[in-house]
């Protein structure tokens, strides 16, 4: 691909040799947006695929230096490629793109067509904001009702307009700083961010979908994997919580100096709670952390 003008440092021999002759690996992939959930990724495919090539598509130069030592060849985005790629994910997010769908599209070219691309995307778009039920077949929003999930929805069309490709929602994985409660980590997430504050200005009983940084991404190497077309999956722990049940459980744990004050809104919009048994029956995939609390050390 284009990075072989770019990543003289840190590839091997073979990986020059097989970029500059345009040669692909059969299982060789692209990152487009190669962020916390993309390294991931590289990590637990190259498990898999040693021998692999992984490159990962970027806006900028700023983290170029980081790809490379984890073995991730870095790309500028806009660069012409010699090669398409036979593995492509999208997970990078809209807050910087003028025109996101225009940028799916563009990720999309640079896909062979022999393995599969993965469209990553929020659970925004799911139209429930009473606390209910939602699975992947769930109505969405409709169009033109919210700016924000226009932009993933328009940039869904794209991918499934395709009919090669997959889309695959995952709670807060492209949201702000403020929908970090849906992807968790030891050193990260809105328990952290609420315990920094203290006290938080919204409502206690709005319901959160819940997943482990890992487990997204060992979800979107198996969704990967399947070689699937025009298809919808969704990425969840299937252990919805309420913010004060997160805090509840963050208490606890006994692993937090900090003092939690508590929620103090009441009219903000509830949530919705997440079930993909139908992604994980089609898959053959279970999380390895089942629950925030199990994460924790905590029983429910």
């Amino acid at each position: 691909m284009w990075l072989i003008f770019l990543v003289i440092e840190g590839a091997t021999n073979e990986e020059l040799e097989a970029s500059s002759s345009g040669l692909v690996g059969e299982n060789d992939l692209l990152i487009v947006g190669p962020g916390v959930l993309g390294r991931l990724v590289a990590e637990k495919w190259r498990e898999e695929h040693p021998e692999c090539q992984i490159c990962g598509q970027t806006v900028t130069t700023d983290h170029h230096d980081e790809l490379i030592k984890i073995g991730i060849n870095p790309s500028l985005k806009g660069m012409k490629p010699t090669h398409q790629f036979p593995y492509v994910i999208f997970c990078a997010p809209p807050s910087r793109a003028s025109d996101y769908a225009g940028d799916v599209r563009l990720a999309a070219s640079n896909w062979s067509g022999e393995g599969s691309f993965l469209f990553t995307s929020s659970s925004a778009p799911y139209d429930c904001y009473d606390n209910g039920s939602c699975d992947e077949d769930s109505p969405v929003v409709p169009i033109g009702r919210s700016p924000r999930t226009d932009v993933l929805l328009k940039a869904e069309k794209v991918v499934l307009e395709s009919g090669v490709t997959s889309t695959f929602y995952t709670p807060g994985l492209l949201g702000q700083k403020k929908n970090l409660d849906y992807l968790y980590k030891a050193d990260r997430g809105a328990h952290v961010y609420w315990l920094e504050k203290g006290t938080v200005e919204a409502r206690p009983d709005h319901i959160l979908n819940l997943i482990h940084y890992e487990d997204a991404a060992s979800l979107s190497v198996a969704i990967l994997k399947k070689k699937l077309r025009g298809r919808i999956f969704l990425g969840c722990d299937n252990h919805p919580v309420s913010r004060q049940e997160v805090m509840d459980l963050v208490i606890k744990s006994g692993k937090f100096s900090k003092k939690f004050e508590g929620f103090t809104g009441t009219n903000d919009p509830l949530g919705k709670r997440l079930n993909n048994s139908k992604t994980r029956e089609e898959i053959g995939w279970e999380p390895n952390y089942p629950s925030f609390a199990q994460f924790l050390g905590v029983s429910e």
